[in-house]
């Protein structure tokens, strides 16, 4: 009861006010951490001849070595948090509204149509860069809108409903735990020479990580459209989801994308370019609109901000349900 009610502030706060620009530049964001960490642990074990064996034995004992940090340094913060009262209680909130992501996220997505709007395709590619992957010189301004959408919905899951998902379940150990995995899987979890064997147990168990807070994403953003979008927009929204998840090469982020794909009518995915390699991939909701602009990116953050509001909802309703039940 008491993580669920802490987790419901957390989002209310994480939602008003963010992570404000002037926030980070004196004192690291722990994400920043995360990564510094993982990139001790990658420099000291994935060293050149190697064989692929012994890379990968390294690579599973450096996620290993990372969770099992992240988990002892949040069961010492709770501690120590446990025996400082109130105080206590409202720097945990803001160490779990630290972690999540909804506010940045929607700004950054935000500001791609704000791009597009008052610079053109140059002004979209150069906002698209903070959020995707992907090469934005080649995208056009369909792409570059496509680009933030999928963007928008995939880290719903990972930056919002998964956090979430592990701090309700295990409080801070379980949600620094999360962030730690999924940070390394965003460094060392890619197909490349350097990092297929090294990186292989961070992606699978940033996969396995992910996958109930995937489905969850979707759910929530069918219910979000409902309420946004009316009920027509929310079942297509399961229904591409239903159908269409299974296009996406990730086990993931096909759910939360495809269910963003039928609540906008919009085509989603389809081939596309990361680091000079063309990424061929069907179309999510092949039928729907494919000339994308930015009032479909403002349309996909009015389903993200309430399928944030779903999430927020249940956390609360949940926190009352165990405390009426124990």
């Amino acid at each position: 009861m008491y993580t669920l009610y802490v987790l419901f502030f957390a989002l209310v706060l994480d939602r008003a006010v963010g992570d404000p620009e002037n926030a980070w530049r004196r004192v690291p964001h722990p994400v920043v951490l995360f990564g510094k960490a993982v990139s001790f642990l990658e420099g000291q074990f994935n060293r050149k001849g190697l064989n692929d064996r012994d890379r990968r034995a390294y690579g599973m004992m450096a996620i290993l070595a990372l969770l099992i940090g992240s988990v002892l340094v949040g069961l010492l913060i709770s501690r120590l948090l446990f025996h400082a009262g109130l105080f206590g209680i409202l720097i945990e909130i803001a160490i779990v509204a630290i972690l999540l992501a909804q506010k940045s996220l929607a700004d950054h997505v935000f500001a791609v149509g704000e791009g597009l709007r008052k610079d053109g395709i140059a002004g979209g590619r150069k906002a698209v860069a903070m959020v995707v992957g992907r090469d934005p010189n080649l995208l056009d301004r369909s792409g570059v809108c496509r680009a933030a959408i999928e963007s928008l919905a995939e880290n719903y899951s990972d930056g919002v409903v998964a956090p979430a998902f592990y701090y309700a379940l295990f409080g801070l150990p379980g949600i620094l735990a999360y962030k730690m995995l999924n940070t390394a899987d965003s460094m060392i979890g890619h197909k490349t020479p350097r990092y297929r064997e090294f990186g292989w147990a961070s992606a699978r168990l940033d996969d396995f990580a992910n996958w109930p807070a995937a489905r969850l994403s979707a759910l929530f953003i069918a219910v979000g459209t409902w309420f946004r979008r009316g009920r027509p927009s929310a079942r297509k929204s399961v229904s591409v989801a239903l159908r269409d998840h299974g296009l996406h090469r990730s086990p993931n982020s096909g759910w939360p994308e495809s269910a963003m794909a039928g609540a906008l009518d919009v085509a989603l995915a389809g081939p596309r370019t990361y680091a000079g390699e063309q990424v061929m991939e069907p179309l999510q909701n092949s039928a729907g609109k494919s000339n994308i602009g930015p009032t479909d990116v403002d349309n996909a953050i009015e389903v993200f901000w309430a399928a944030c509001t779903v999430l927020t909802l249940c956390v609360f309703l949940s926190g009352l349900a165990v405390e009426i039940v124990f």
